[in-house]
């Protein structure tokens, strides 16, 4: 175990205990891998996404580090977490919009004005969340090696250390997922 992983499994360990300070430290140590996480999320999203990746990384912090501590045994443990309130975040935030675009916050916008190309991603992120949670009811470990690997952007086997399985058969959830997902979504 790196010295980083030992430091941040102690830490995860003196949040769990009730020390309020450590989930700082905690992120203090791992920001610059979160905002890497959001920085691949982001690159992922429509070019004139209104969030940007640092309010990304602050709202799953908010999110990790609010009320109680997260249960987390470990480095990769964590990391899982963190990815996904990064999806959550960005889910949140493309349901918020399109609940705008519904009506929620009427605009009045002339037809000419009318940028047809930045609609998309939301509603395929919201898609592929919508599905995502159908896979989780079918095979719950196959949708997280998807959060882990596609959303988290864990190698193989940081995947398969923080879900405690082989590579090889992280390899054959991860196969069956995309094939899965790829059916439901229609790509």
């Amino acid at each position: 175990m790196s010295q980083e992983a030992h430091s941040i499994t102690v830490l995860l360990e003196q949040w769990r205990s009730g020390d309020k300070t450590a989930g700082d430290r905690i992120m203090g140590l791992v920001y610059a891998e979160l905002h890497e996480m959001a920085s691949k999320e982001m690159r992922r999203e429509r070019r004139e996404h209104t969030l940007q990746t640092t309010a990304l990384v602050h709202e799953a912090y908010l999110r990790l580090c609010g009320s109680e501590p997260v249960q987390c045994i470990d480095r990769a443990h964590f990391f899982s977490v963190a990815a996904l309130q990064l999806r959550r975040v960005l889910v949140d935030h493309a349901r918020r919009r399109r609940s705008e675009r519904r009506g929620g916050g009427l605009v009045k916008v002339a037809f000419c004005d009318f940028d047809a190309a930045g609609c998309g991603l939301d509603e395929r992120l919201l898609a592929v969340d919508e599905s995502l949670a159908r896979l989780q009811t079918l095979d719950p470990r196959a949708a997280k090696v998807v959060e882990l690997r596609y959303f988290g952007g864990l190698t193989e086997a940081e995947a398969a250390e923080a879900l405690q399985i082989s590579i090889a058969t992280l390899k054959r959830d991860w196969d069956f997922a995309r094939t899965w997902l790829a059916g439901e979504l229609g790509a």
